[in-house]
């Protein structure tokens, strides 16, 4: 069945023109609407548009103008049934051979900060997903386009086949648009059900990103689904690990607590230390200093571009991972000279107003919660002990409350106000993590003297508290909230330790 007519409807307009007029010298006739009619005219490409071939104008300001029998039918149309072709000729339908068509950019509107609901709805494609599926139904007879990057293969397949697609491919690209589809309308739904009003069932639908070699361990299989790569590209080395990637991600979210030029060092998902200074590469030296064995074949990242000091620092260990905004010529250079290290440019810091979901499956089904962007800034109002914190004391408490944060609980960590001093993870008993905590500081020879101790939930006793206060430090940070608050609290007043409730917990499973 050779391609007489396509009907062309594109949001994004990416090589549309040189497409359309390609299909055009090969004989295509050319049906299309709006903006997508109005620009393949301004190319002087032929084109009818869509009101003259349905016979009824485009209303409700664009809302209604491929809803039409003559449009579906044209689609639907089973070119090897009679009745269909009866029918199709008492009703002076003409068929559509090729349907080109990609969608409102919803799922790019929601994600923009101040989008209202209004406009997010008027972004909900209604015409171009049914054409697309009384296309893809049809796909035996029918091409769907709804992929710019599929342009090339179809025009090859069209000149190789005298205007003809193979079967074949007609059938995957009806896949493709099957998986667009409900895709898409996932986003909707998930999107329209976070309006107090609404409730319903949860799904997810992401396009495959890359198949991995293995999972977590070797005999796993894995892959990565949805956008990962708007984040964060690889400018060097192997491909990225199932836990290359949730490295990463751990590591950005770290980071992204820090205004100030920050380098940290992560190792399973969990710091093992933390600087900030001007100087990245004393930065590098802080976090360092904090833990100099746990670093061995982690993750690296910094909120600055790398420098040539900061390179030739961290490249004396072995590394998996290196994160930056940006590589200067010469750092990426030294680099480079590993072939086996992953540089990752972040091409995005993400924040609060990236609004997907934190899913874990379960047994069963899969739990759906909102990002942990909880935090605080008024410490001094949070303040439950008589003595109020110095300056100094209350900088190294926040600057260890934002690393406690990203610390598998029960999560203890020791700081000064620019940087780690020991950190304690994944204990059963808090008290536990803390002793790490205090041990760690003991073998990287770091004094406690004077430091900030947090706390990712409360002290359930005081003895967590003691033992901080005889490791040396003289200020605490916590939720709060534990029935034996008062004897915590005591137990810091009697030591002239200072102590604030935050309110809010980071517990990280």
């Amino acid at each position: 069945m050779k391609i007489k007519r396509a009907l062309i409807s594109v949001s994004d307009k990416t090589g549309i023109a040189s497409f359309a007029r390609s299909l055009s010298e090969m004989g295509v006739m050319i049906v299309s609407t709006g903006g997508t009619a109005a620009l393949l005219k301004t190319e002087s490409i032929p084109v009818q548009e869509i009101e003259e071939f349905t016979g009824f104008p485009e209303i409700l300001g664009g809302r209604v103008k491929t809803l039409h029998p003559r449009v579906h039918g044209g689609l639907l149309y089973v070119r090897t049934d009679p009745s269909h072709q009866q029918q199709m000729e008492k009703n002076a339908i003409e068929p559509i051979d090729m349907v080109v068509v990609n969608l409102y950019p919803f799922e790019q509107t929601i994600r923009k900060p101040d989008v209202k609901l209004e406009e997010a709805i008027e972004q909900i494609d209604i015409g171009g997903p049914s054409m697309l599926r009384s296309a893809a139904k049809n796909y035996r007879f029918v091409t769907t386009v709804s992929d710019p990057q599929d342009y090339e293969t179809v025009l090859e397949e069209l000149r190789e086949h005298d205007r003809e697609t193979t079967l074949s491919l007609r059938e995957q690209l009806a896949i493709k648009v099957f998986l667009l589809t409900s895709r898409y309308d996932v986003a909707i739904a998930t999107y329209l059900n976070r309006e107090p009003a609404a409730s319903g069932s949860y799904a997810v639908s992401l396009p495959l990103e890359m198949r991995l070699r293995y999972g977590e361990n070797p005999h796993q299989n894995a892959s990565l689904y949805g956008r990962f790569g708007d984040f964060f590209q690889k400018l060097h080395g192997k491909e990225l690990s199932f836990n290359n990637i949730l490295d990463i991600n751990a590591a950005a979210s770290l980071i992204r607590e820090f205004a100030e030029s920050t380098v940290a060092i992560m190792k399973h998902t969990n710091p093992c230390g933390v600087g900030s200074d001007p100087d990245l590469r004393e930065a590098w030296l802080k976090a360092f200093a904090t833990d100099k064995q746990a670093p061995f074949g982690g993750i690296i990242i910094c909120n600055r571009p790398m420098t040539e000091p900061l390179a030739r620092a961290i490249s004396e260990i072995f590394s998996e991972v290196i994160i930056a905004p940006e590589f200067e010529a010469e750092a990426r250079g030294i680099l480079q000279k590993k072939k086996n290290l992953r540089l990752i440019k972040v091409l995005e810091w993400f924040n609060s107003t990236h609004q997907e979901p934190d899913v874990r499956s379960v047994i069963g089904g899969m739990l759906v919660q909102q990002q942990d962007f909880g935090d605080i800034t008024d410490l001094e109002n949070h303040v439950v002990t008589k003595r109020p914190p110095t300056a100094e004391e209350m900088k190294a408490m926040l600057f260890g409350w934002k690393v406690v944060k990203h610390v598998k609980s029960n999560a203890i960590v020791y700081a000064r106000k620019d940087r780690t001093l020991g950190i304690g993870a994944g204990q059963m008993s808090r008290v536990d993590s803390s002793r790490i905590a205090i041990w760690k500081a003991s073998e990287a020879g770091l004094s406690l003297k004077g430091s900030a101790v947090a706390s990712d939930a409360f002290f359930p006793f005081p003895d967590g508290l003691i033992a901080a206060t005889e490791a040396g430090a003289t200020a605490a940070i916590q939720p709060g909230g534990s029935v034996r608050d008062e004897e915590v609290v005591k137990a810091a007043d009697e030591r002239n330790m200072t102590m604030v409730f935050t309110g809010i917990r980071h517990f990280r499973h």
